[in-house]
């Protein structure tokens, strides 16, 4: 979850700039027309080089961007992009293993992908060690981020696609060397969407063979989670962000929800974007418009059709599909604390072997990066076929 940035006018100004920069490849790579995106999910449409976004990776390997096929919230063919980057050398006999990291919230608009982010490396924290440590990184973009169309945020079966076909994808990149092998490791919205990847790899995606679900601050119960964030600045926005999406993607319409002196401002405010970790940061210190009203006519965790989505969308409704790591950070306010202990000890319940690491004083914009040498050991024993510790009862 976590999103600030400007307006959708500027972003779209910004995004222009930024193809401008890049030249006219960049932009094409985008505009994927739609007879192009028929195909087996996981296979390329289309590579780029990732100049400049992929400026933390330099001497560490080679970055691209990347147009991949994936399937919709209704089953149809789609095109997703992201970043996907590959260690320096040849690969190991067997293949590279391969890591898909899943990305907290950048916005819920095309521009907003975090593919088209200045610092594309630099947004997934424990990069460079992974590539150190010869893992390719496959990071989607999601649905709806830098390709057309509207993003399904937190629609969990949507955020599982595109993350299980980058990693087939990450295996159609030529001369990567990945093999089917993968773990999976997000932050926040991310977190959400691995944990969907886990309850998703069997049924969607048998060809591959995931060995470890990695989350850090995830989305979990998401009625809870908005309910309990509706009267904080990040909540706020971030409600703006979902209803947003979701009256896009389900065609319902936000007027009996949104106070009518308000919609300018939550339109304004569903659309930015976040483009670097330190705006991350400034958002619970930002003065924003939607912090000094209350935009909401009704709660939309206690009516239909937003509770239902949240309801539905919920985590933990289906196997886990393997080891679950868990990072929360004491001091985070946006994915509480008490929920996220809840979740842990619901999966054990189910069976689940799970690791909880709890972080002191820890908040919420840090706790991926503050988790990722954890997170990383641990994923390298899952690779190793190391017996997962569980801290269940």
């Amino acid at each position: 979850m976590q999103g600030s940035g400007f307006g959708l006018k500027l972003r779209l100004a910004a995004l222009a700039g930024l193809l401008g920069l890049c030249g006219p490849a960049t932009a094409a790579m985008y505009d994927v027309k739609p007879d192009e995106i028929p195909g087996k999910p996981g296979t390329i449409i289309r590579v780029y080089p990732l100049e400049g976004g992929g400026a933390g990776v330099v001497g560490k390997g080679n970055a691209f961007r990347v147009v991949y096929r994936s399937t919709g919230p209704g089953g149809e063919p789609i095109a997703v992009s992201g970043a996907f980057f590959i260690p320096a050398g040849p690969a190991p006999t067997g293949g590279r293993d391969v890591i898909a990291w899943a990305h907290p919230t950048s916005g819920v608009v095309p521009p907003c992908a975090p593919s088209l982010m200045p610092d594309t490396a630099g947004m997934i924290w424990g990069l460079g060690d992974m590539l150190a440590r010869g893992y390719v990184v496959a990071a989607t973009d999601y649905p709806g981020l830098g390709t057309p169309g509207v993003h399904p945020y937190l629609i969990g079966e949507s955020e599982g696609r595109s993350v299980l076909d980058s990693v087939r994808a990450a295996r159609d990149l030529p001369d990567s060397g990945a093999s089917g092998r993968f773990a999976v490791w997000g932050h926040s919205q991310g977190g959400h969407a691995a944990l969907y990847t886990g309850e998703l790899a069997a049924r969607y995606a048998p060809d591959l063979k995931l060995v470890g679900v990695a989350a850090a601050a995830p989305a979990t119960y998401l009625v809870e989670l908005f309910d309990a964030d509706k009267s904080s600045p990040t909540g706020k926005e971030l409600t703006a962000m979902a209803l947003w999406s979701w009256s896009k993607l389900y065609h319902d319409p936000i007027t009996p929800v949104v106070e009518p002196d308000a919609m300018n401002v939550f339109e304004t405010m569903a659309q930015d974007c976040i483009e670097s970790i330190s705006q991350f940061e400034a958002l619970d210190k930002a003065e924003r418009p939607l912090q000094r009203e209350q935009f909401l006519k009704i709660d939309p965790t206690e009516v239909e059709p937003w509770e239902g989505i949240m309801a539905r969308n919920s985590a933990g409704q289906s196997p886990a599909g393997a080891p679950v790591f868990i990072a929360q950070g004491t001091a985070d306010t946006t994915v509480r604390p008490e929920i996220t202990k809840r979740f842990g000890e619901a999966l054990c319940k189910q069976g689940a072997q799970v690791s909880f690491v709890e972080m002191q004083g820890v908040t919420h914009t840090f706790i991926a990066r503050d988790s990722a040498s954890a997170a990383l050991q641990w994923m390298t024993d899952r690779f190793r076929g190391l017996p997962a510790h569980s801290d269940c009862e």
